[in-house]
């Protein structure tokens, strides 16, 4: 066989599955050669069709089954595995649950090299009901062959997949697809094509508080600075929504990736829609971030609170802080937080945030941590706890060498990707800072995305 790969293309073989990729796919070994199989899980023996083939692996597509898992479920929705939305439908919650802490395990030994006990690492905290749990849908809106489809994009493609029903969105985002379809045929709207950069309507946003429950809003991203019929769409949204609370016009007409343009017009109703984490008041406009899974948030920052273990006379750091929920969460159990974040809008949000809730003992910086963080040391702050949320990428390497210098006692650091994690635990670990405890929390169930929370002491304190 070509280059001694003992698969070819296009033929079906019966593989077992003898592990997990990161993405919830089966892995099944040739002579030692792997392969990635969608849909499969551990423990079956499947009949695949290899589809692709590189060097040093291949990708199969699951045709049949010989012995299928217990973990096997029936999944709910019948196009899960081609939106890209969900990848785990068919595992049970509990193998879901399984996966996720294992994925952490993997990652913070093999990648961070830390030597920290398995009961360190606590099991998944799950949701009671992992479904309709999104509080915020971005869906794009295209032409193709001539029809209208909303939906999501299949998976590594900007082909849309239709959605009529999605069973981890709220249900007035379904609801909301339907009216809008139903519009743009009675009155022939266009729908954004991509590789033209034409036709009108390019994505549509629903946004649902879920403390506050009367309040939805929708939100329309054009290509255009103008909508046409748009009473008769207004008129026919609070007929069919009663929930509705805000109608907006966002204008984006360049041809790119980013979905929200940065200017947006209210068609009715208010600028915001108003929603609770805890007891914490914020007010959530188009372009604000705000936490997507509202139920799990505040299940990880009350975990947050708890690792910090703040006695109320500490001061604290909040790096990449947002717009400054755990921030809020941190204010009320120690004497300052300073929060550090490089975009300026969510730092103005922080600060209406802080001042809509009484909260007079969180700061807010414009800037990169690991530079501000240097300069409120150099001004005789020092932290006795810090915490860091950063995205995907993690922790820029001159932040976590500035942390070291402070000396604080802990380290409160909360991750959205396990391989990042790793990494920076491993380089916190060489500045002095041990790994004490790992929390999985699973905010995006049905997927293979895991947020983690870690608490890491200084060594020889």
């Amino acid at each position: 066989m070509k280059n001694n790969i003992p698969v070819e293309k296009n033929k079906e073989y019966i593989l077992e599955i003898t592990g997990t990729g990161f993405k919830g796919e089966g892995v099944a070994k040739v002579e030692n050669y792997t392969i990635f199989v969608p849909e499969a899980l551990e423990g079956e023996k499947v009949k695949v069709r290899i589809v692709k083939v590189n060097k040093n692996f291949g990708f199969g597509k699951l045709i049949d089954f010989e012995v299928k898992s217990k973990d096997r479920v029936e999944p709910i929705c019948s196009i899960y595995n081609k939106c890209g939305g969900c990848q785990l439908q068919h595992y049970s919650y509990h193998k879901q649950l399984d996966f996720k802490r294992q994925r952490v395990v993997d990652a913070i030994k093999r990648i961070g090299k830390i030597d920290i006990k398995d009961e360190g690492i606590k099991d998944t905290i799950g949701m009671e009901d992992p479904y309709r749990y999104r509080n915020k849908v971005q869906m794009p809106v295209r032409e193709e062959g001539g029809k209208i489809k909303i939906g999501f994009y299949k998976s590594r493609s900007h082909d849309v997949v239709e959605v009529k029903e999605c069973f981890i969105q709220e249900k007035v985002a379904d609801k909301a697809i339907y009216v809008i379809k139903e519009w743009m045929e009675k009155y022939n709207i266009s729908a954004y094509n991509e590789k033209k950069n034409k036709g009108l309507l390019k994505h549509i946003m629903v946004r649902k508080a879920f403390k506050n429950n009367d309040e939805t809003m929708i939100v329309l991203v054009t290509n255009s600075k103008t909508i046409p019929y748009k009473d008769e769409l207004i008129e026919s949204i609070r007929e069919n929504i009663p929930t509705i609370t805000s109608i907006i016009h966002n204008i984006n007409t360049k041809n790119t990736n980013v979905i929200l343009g940065q200017k947006c017009v209210t068609l009715w109703g208010k600028d915001y829609i108003t929603d609770y984490i805890g007891k914490f008041k914020f007010n959530i406009s188009p372009l604000s971030f705000f936490q997507v899974n509202p139920t799990q948030t505040e299940v990880l920052y009350n975990k947050a609170l708890e690792f910090a273990d703040l006695k109320g006379n500490e001061l604290v750091f909040d790096a990449y802080c947002g717009t400054g929920t755990i921030s809020l969460f941190l204010s009320e159990n120690c004497r300052e937080v300073y929060g550090v974040e490089i975009i300026k809008e969510a730092i103005d949000n922080a600060k209406i945030n802080a001042k809509q809730n009484n909260i007079h003992n969180a700061k807010f910086i414009v800037g990169k941590s690991e530079e501000e963080i240097p300069k409120l040391i150099d001004q005789g702050k020092l932290p006795d706890v810090i915490v860091v949320d950063p995205p995907r990428k993690g922790c820029d390497e001159k932040l976590l060498k500035s942390i070291s210098k402070t000396n604080a006692s802990k380290i409160v650091y909360v991750s959205c990707d396990p391989g990042t994690l790793a990494r920076d635990l491993g380089l916190l670990d060489n500045l002095g800072y041990k790994t004490e405890k790992v929390q999985p929390v699973d905010m995006f169930p049905m997927t293979s995305h895991v947020e983690t929370i870690v608490l890491l002491t200084k060594e020889n304190q």
